[in-house]
């Protein structure tokens, strides 16, 4: 993929952080690259919503813990009165809740604090184009969670009701571009289960899962089953 923006136009970019010097740093750092021009600095969620009444950024590079209202509540009002406007959350915390919380509420990627500027800056790029990006660090620690729930679901822990309502799928009628049984495949996607387990439990052959995984990879644009579980957090179709 080609993490450069299309064509001659800039990725306008807003910045909310309650940190002045940390703002300043972004700035300079993203106002260096030829796609991407920092428009604006908040240090609160009001003042985002503020500023995107007026002006539409392409991304809001927003941290969570800000005072009047934090990233996490302000995210979540972005999404409802600004749809097009994305969210990446760049955050000191690499808990996976806040990045279940986020991704919920409508963030389109999580980064750390503490990572390189070129990734970055491709992170925003890749972003602009439509793609979630999660920090790898982060990553993990949401499959590990995964392996968690499906461990206690294994030992009994979890009750069938309890497991459901913690990862089953949402169907969103139309939304949703997968089928009945695709989203029972990504609901064990999401629990951790190998191909094999999944058609084990759900009496199809391995083969048959394999097919029904190529379908969700390609139905939501992704290359892998990490980033088909991550969007689908993000989505609301499954919920941890």
């Amino acid at each position: 993929m080609d993490l450069k923006a299309a064509g001659s136009r800039k990725i306008k970019v807003l910045l909310a952080d309650d940190h002045q010097l940390f703002r300043e740093g972004l700035k300079r750092i993203l106002n260096m690259e030829e796609d991407l021009e920092v428009i604006g600095e908040c240090s609160d969620g009001i003042q985002v919503l503020e500023f995107c009444n007026h002006t539409k950024p392409d991304i809001v590079l927003m941290d969570i813990n800000m005072p009047v209202e934090n990233g996490v509540v302000a995210t979540e009002r972005l999404r409802d009165l600004f749809p097009d406007v994305k969210v990446i959350i760049l955050s000191i915390h690499d808990d996976e809740s806040y990045v279940f919380e986020t991704l919920r509420k409508g963030a389109s990627g999580y980064l750390l604090k503490d990572m390189e500027a070129e990734a970055l800056v491709n992170a925003i790029r890749a972003v602009a184009e439509g793609h979630a990006y999660i920090h790898p660090k982060v990553t993990g620690k949401l499959i590990n969670q995964l392996r968690r729930m499906t461990y206690l679901n294994d030992m009994g822990v979890m009750s069938g009701a309890a497991a459901s309502k913690e990862s089953g799928v949402k169907f969103v009628g139309e939304k949703s571009p997968l089928t009945r049984r695709e989203a029972e495949v990504l609901r064990l996607m999401a629990e951790g289960l190998s191909n094999k387990a999944i058609g084990e439990q759900l009496f199809i052959s391995e083969k048959t899962v394999k097919n029904h995984v190529s379908s969700i990879l390609q139905k939501m644009e992704v290359d892998d089953r990490t980033q088909a579980v991550i969007n689908s957090i993000k989505y609301g179709w499954v919920t941890l």
